[in-house]
């Protein structure tokens, strides 16, 4: 079967490769009929999240068909349409039954300490292999699949597999009180979804913080305030939309590939921290901080690991919320925490507890109360995954979410 493939940073195949089987009586194998791209695959193309092995698919989105069931999994019947939750959970272990499924004890082949298993990730994660694929195998298949409801599309349902999960996992830690205001930092898909959870959890106001000019007008078409951080210093811009009270909650929905203001009046601070994102760089891509695997314009690492962070805390109030879904790598060591403590924040991280989500997502969009597919600006056969990819990375105009057809 066909799949995008890992092979280096920089390198990326799309290969013929042996098609799964199930390997223990807990395993599911599907039929992807719809995948996607993430800008979370994009740190293991860029380096900004090390330790991949070679050979291993890439894709953590997925929607399908169960072709096959092991033993042991009883909820499901073969022929049945699937969202695959990006994080793999056994549902039987304490943090999964208090409803912490990125934290599984049992789902990382790592062991209980390490953590949060995905798909198509590094070894730190599974390594699990991914679903930009024509077929994936599923590991505790009875709780990392959820049956997708009639009147719910794959385009719908594909966008409910990690990302829509994932924006409402940062508005609903941030504990979003009736008529507060909120600060998204990046307005990429995840960001996107941060809005829209924030708006459908009482949000007053909400201000989209972004480079690029398309995905500030999706978020104008959601009822953000947006910030261009190349056109005007994003916190003073903040400052004037809150009067100069700060916001009540920041989310940073972009992670270890932040990048800081080239241009207006935010560059200036930008050049004087200079050396600092510099070093920054070279800790969380010591692989391709110089731009070693850069191939005509692509695979470029963030050049502010930081920004993102900064401005958030920054942006907040006294004794304000800051919540984090970006994605950072165990390497990024570097953090404001002095800032942050001496505003008496409180701040909440970490991967999104897909299963505990996804359910209550699908009914949203089952009864109409959102319909995800407006994020969804690209669909494109996995033939031609690697243009894809490139497109995505170098952040083409048009190109916020890209659904992937493993039939085409």
């Amino acid at each position: 079967m066909k799949a995008l493939v890992w092979h280096a940073i920089g390198d990326i195949r799309l290969d013929e490769v042996a098609e799964p089987q199930i390997e223990q009586p807990t395993d599911a194998v599907i039929r992807l009929t719809a995948s996607a791209i993430c800008g979370t695959d994009l740190h293991f193309i860029r380096g900004t999240f090390s330790d991949m092995k070679e050979g291993t698919i890439l894709g953590h989105e997925g929607v399908g068909i169960i072709e096959q069931l092991g033993d042991r999994v009883r909820n499901f019947d073969i022929g049945d349409r699937v969202v695959v939750c990006s994080t793999l959970s056994c549902g039987y272990c304490p943090p999964c039954r208090s409803g912490n499924t990125a934290q599984c004890d049992n789902a990382n082949p790592n062991g209980p300490q390490a953590g949060t298993c995905f798909f198509g990730g590094p070894q730190a994660t599974g390594p699990i292999d991914g679903l930009q694929a024509e077929k994936a195998r599923i590991p505790f298949a009875a709780n990392t699949l959820v049956k997708v409801p009639e009147g719910v599309s794959d385009e719908q349902a594909i966008l409910i597999s990690d990302i829509f999960p994932t924006g409402w996992f940062g508005a609903e830690m941030a504990g979003i009180k009736r008529g507060e205001t909120v600060a998204v930092f990046g307005c990429g898909p995840v960001g996107q979804f941060a809005i829209a959870s924030a708006l459908l959890m009482g949000a007053g106001r909400v201000i989209a913080i972004d480079p690029q000019e398309d995905r500030l007008a999706m978020a104008r078409r959601q009822g953000a305030f947006t910030v261009n951080f190349e056109k005007e210093d994003p916190l003073e811009a903040i400052k004037t939309f809150t009067g100069g009270m700060g916001v009540d909650i920041a989310i940073d929905a972009v992670g270890v590939d932040s990048q800081h203001a080239h241009h207006g009046p935010a560059a200036k601070q930008a050049e004087q921290k200079k050396e600092q994102y510099r070093k920054e760089v070279q800790q969380v891509a010591p692989e391709n901080s110089e731009h070693q695997h850069v191939r005509n314009g692509n695979w470029v690492p963030g050049d502010a690991p930081t920004q993102a962070l900064e401005w958030a805390i920054q942006a907040l109030k006294k004794a304000g919320t800051l919540s984090i879904i970006g994605v950072y790598p165990p390497a990024a060591q570097t953090f404001p925490i002095g800032m942050a403590m001496n505003k008496n924040l409180t701040m909440k991280m970490g991967n999104c507890n897909h299963h505990a989500i996804i359910p209550h997502l699908l009914e949203l969009v089952r009864m109409g109360a959102i319909d995800p597919t407006q994020v969804l600006t690209q669909v494109e056969p996995l033939s031609d995954v690697v243009s894809a990819y490139e497109s995505f990375d170098k952040r083409k105009p048009g190109w916020i979410k890209t659904e992937l057809l493993p039939s085409q």
